[in-house]
């Protein structure tokens, strides 16, 4: 067998074990130590291939697919610096928990570490944000069957357990061109590698017992839903707070805010109520059981550390992990969400519990409702922004939020609403940098999607844009241009002005419209209510790139929040008088 015949059946072999697998997309950049494997991809009928010049926007763009779809999502790259440039969307990749595939080009081995052209060390090169990573062996006579195991280990690596990152390395020879006329240069007679069987981890039935007596010592509870993208957890979770007579603390990515499910029980203004001292010590809770990762409300995190001793915790996670930032003592069950809460609540009396625990939080979390929307005139602001949107987002859409303050000011003015609307960010690692790319790949599997970020986040990824123009991607973007970075404003740095603009205000002073009419976008700049909304429905009724600027101030910023912040509060304790 040459070294042809060789290398085709080899990537023949492992690019058909990927889609048998289940892999449906895979997202290339160019170059040429990656022939072989784009080549393949390109010519398999089973897999969507998607080309993106930038690999660091195209590793973003596979996460937004990954993200949408819940499958692992493939990428593949050429050697050298070109696999560095994937490190960041890798990194969040792990974090959040996003199945991928990384399929990284090399040199062979006697090329390395020589001082070849365009040769770096790739091995483990993305340290130990990756579940699993494999340096392949070269392709030889015989050995793609080889191959296939290691593509069939690749797929149930990166969506077994906590989803995340997986790495192959592709040592490759020249001459790289596969010949796909060859006998039996895909599967021929050869058998794929049968799928892995999984099933769902459940607490034992002592162990479900002892936590129903627990939970039914007090009504003092909550239940708190964090980031999470299960959209069955709502029906099951809400089911569970009704007949436990809890209130449900509901993060904005929860994807407990939106949908038909109940949402009586449902408290979305907690961070607004929380970060008062005044309402914090009357809500202290006797237990709290947390889904999902970490909420967005830095108010949540600070109220639980300073009342640790009062509160049980339990947080939940499907698989082992230890998701727990806050540093309190907690009792971590490893079971299926959905399991558990249907167990639980089988063994509870049927019907919504009504107390005056639930009561009270309910009566709060109006006022508190009234306070962060009353419409007092303002001019253009961040808050009112999300309340605006919110209400038009069209049904059956993904709304994606960026990091920094976009997604602080959903937390607080994003309420419940009856709309299909899936709420996503990436809160793996909290960056600003990939977030236009992660939108385009929730858009690109065919769901209407509305991005809202700031400025600097915009400007941090124009190269993802050219997606949008390349494939005909629709996509809404809203961009809060306050000019710089809006959420240091809130921080201590604030207070030392002879340095703040340059190094944490970082004003850009730039034109956006140019760059968006070059990657082929509308865009459109308001100064009023009227013309934002205007453009919000024009962008929803076609099928283009749009930007809509929403131009703010910084310093109103704060002061608009602190000042709904207090309205919160005395109207808390205004009630509470009347009592």
């Amino acid at each position: 067998m040459g070294h042809v015949e060789a290398l085709t059946k080899y990537v023949t072999h492992f690019v058909d074990q990927l889609v048998f697998s289940g892999l449906e997309h895979v997202v290339i950049s160019p170059g040429s130590r990656s022939t072989p494997l784009a080549m393949t991809f390109a010519e398999h009928s089973g897999v969507t291939h998607w080309v993106h010049l930038d690999e660091r926007s195209a590793a973003f763009f596979a996460l937004g697919i990954a993200k949408q779809e819940q499958k692992p999502v493939a990428l593949v790259c050429t050697s050298g610096t070109a696999a560095a440039n994937y490190y960041p969307a890798i990194v969040e990749a792990y974090y959040s928990r996003v199945p991928l595939v990384v399929l990284t080009a090399d040199r062979p081995h006697e090329l390395r570490e020589v001082g070849a052209p365009q040769s770096i060390n790739q091995i483990r090169m993305f340290g130990t944000y990756t579940k699993w990573e494999q340096d392949l062996a070269l392709p030889e006579e015989e050995n793609y069957l080889y191959a296939r195991r290691q593509a069939a280990r690749a797929i149930e690596e990166s969506a077994s357990g906590h989803h995340g990152p997986v790495h192959l390395n592709f040592p490759l020879r020249e001459p790289l061109i596969p010949d796909f006329q060859l006998k039996d240069a895909w599967r021929g007679q050869t058998k794929p590698i049968p799928r892995a069987e999984k099933g769902v981890t459940v607490l034992p039935k002592g162990q479900l017992k002892s936590l129903i007596e627990r939970l039914t010592q007090s009504d003092k509870g909550l239940i708190v839903v964090g980031p999470q993208t299960n959209p069955e957890l709502a029906e099951a979770v809400t089911r569970l707070a009704s007949r436990l007579g809890v209130p449900i603390l509901a993060d904005p990515l929860s994807q407990l805010r939106t949908g038909s499910h109940d949402k009586r029980n449902i408290i979305e203004n907690y961070d607004s109520l929380l970060k008062a001292e005044t309402i914090q010590q009357d809500v202290v809770p006797d237990y709290i059981v947390r889904f999902g990762a970490m909420p967005v409300s830095k108010a949540y995190l600070k109220w639980i550390q300073k009342y640790e001793e009062a509160i049980d915790h339990f947080v939940i996670d499907d698989q082992p992990g230890y998701r727990e930032p806050s540093g309190v003592a907690t009792t971590f069950i490893w079971s299926d969400a959905i399991e558990l809460c249907n167990g639980l609540a089988l063994n509870m009396s049927k019907g919504n519990k009504e107390t005056p625990w639930l009561s009270k939080w309910k009566q709060m979390n109006v006022l508190a409702k009234n306070e962060m929307l009353r419409d007092s005139g303002e001019a253009l602001n961040e808050g009112h922004a999300v309340v605006h949107l919110s209400e038009m987002l069209p049904d059956h859409s993904n709304f994606f939020i960026g990091n920094s303050m976009p997604i602080r000011d959903v937390d607080s003015f994003f309420m419940a609403s009856p709309k299909e609307v899936q709420l996503l960010a990436n809160r793996g690692a909290n960056g600003i940098d990939g977030v236009v790319s992660t939108a385009l790949g929730t858009a690109s599997t065919g769901h209407r999607t509305i991005l809202l970020l700031g400025d600097i986040s915009f400007f941090h990824d124009l190269n993802g844009l050219w997606m949008a123009k390349n494939k005909q991607i629709p996509l809404t973007i809203v961009v809060i241009n306050n000019d710089g970075g809006g959420i240091f404003s809130y921080l201590p740095q604030s207070n030392h002005p002879d340095h703040f603009e340059e190094l944490f205000g970082t004003p850009l002073g730039l034109d956006l419209a140019p760059a968006i009419k070059m990657y082929g976008g509308k865009h459109t700049r308001v100064s009023t209510w009227e013309a934002y909304q205007k453009a919000l429905e024009e962008s929803f009724s076609n099928n283009e790139l749009n930007v809509v600027e929403v131009i703010t101030n910084r310093e109103e910023h704060v002061d608009f929040h602190r000042q709904r912040w207090s309205k919160v509060e005395q109207a808390v304790l205004e009630w509470r008088k009347r009592q």
